[in-house]
């Protein structure tokens, strides 16, 4: 299962929910695209030096998702489709929908916006 930003938010902020389902996956994956954007949130944090020992710590359990030349063909695809549709989304969570469809890997996440993205599968918690 893909972690998108707010998931990754809550199973650190051991929200009970987002613990539980993150438990029972198989395999848990990180985009690099997520851990940017985790990373510019703490930057400003007071807890900063927490937030990045947590992030480091779950980045050496998890597999991180690199970009590459296959992603990039189902994001062109994705961003394609939801404009079409006339529902696009951002830019970083079409990213997050592309590594998904190219690893076959359903993204947990609070964000309703990824359901427009076909052949994707979204987890969300309480």
């Amino acid at each position: 299962m893909i972690l998108d930003t707010n998931a990754l938010s809550a199973y650190l902020d051991r929200a009970p929910d987002a613990v539980q389902i993150v438990s029972e996956a198989r395999e848990i994956a990180i985009p690099v695209i997520v851990a940017g954007e985790f990373a510019f949130g703490i930057a400003r944090s007071r807890h900063r030096e927490l937030y990045e020992r947590s992030l480091r710590r779950m980045l050496d359990r998890c597999t991180v998702l690199d970009i590459g030349i296959e992603t990039a063909w189902h994001y062109a695809a994705i961003r394609l489709e939801l404009k079409a549709a006339g529902t696009p989304i951002p830019a970083n969570d079409a990213w997050i929908a592309a590594l998904s469809r190219q690893h076959s890997m359903p993204v947990m996440t609070r964000d309703s916006h990824f359901d427009f993205v076909g052949g994707l599968r979204r987890r969300t918690w309480q």
